[in-house]
């Protein structure tokens, strides 16, 4: 660990993190355990933070805002070199990488969308006309699991 020079010397309390990124100091706590974000200690062994955990902070909340999963926020942040602060030109780049994921899921909430509209539009949820009716248990013959919302071709399988 490097020692840190006076300009950007640790000198945030934890509560005065909290208050200024909008979270609980508990999420601070939590978020350091994940190797998110890091501190330091005072001579005191108070916890003390660098004043750029407030950016990285902000882009840890945009990202889960946008649906990222702590994990995948942790797995980028984690290719910063020397646990930097994210530049303007590392957000470009992450957020190339999330958009990509987010495009994913939209993608897979259409299809769920698609697929279940077949039942709530019928009232009834009737088994002969719901799109993932899996009668018998067709699909367990081939794979486990909940895969029919997400490969909507075992959906149509199953139906015929």
């Amino acid at each position: 660990m490097t020692t840190p020079t006076t300009r950007d010397e640790p000198r945030l309390s934890v509560g005065q993190v909290a208050k200024r990124a909008d979270v609980a100091v508990s999420a601070l706590h939590f978020y350091e355990t994940k190797g998110l974000i890091r501190s330091w200690r005072n001579a005191g062994n108070q916890r003390r933070f660098k004043k750029d955990v407030l950016r990285r902070i902000a882009v840890i909340k945009a990202a889960q805002k946008m649906g990222i999963s702590l994990l995948e926020i942790q797995e980028t942040l984690s290719k910063l070199p020397e646990s930097r602060t994210p530049t303007k030109e590392d957000w470009a780049s992450m957020s190339r990488f999330w958009q990509a994921k987010l495009d994913e899921k939209i993608a897979y909430m259409t299809r769920v969308r698609d697929m279940v509209d077949g039942c709530i539009g019928c009232g009834c949820l009737s088994m002969k006309s719901c799109p993932i009716y899996n009668p018998d248990d067709i699909v367990a013959k081939e794979c486990n699991g909940a895969v029919i919302l997400d490969q909507p071709e075992r959906a149509r399988a199953a139906k015929n």
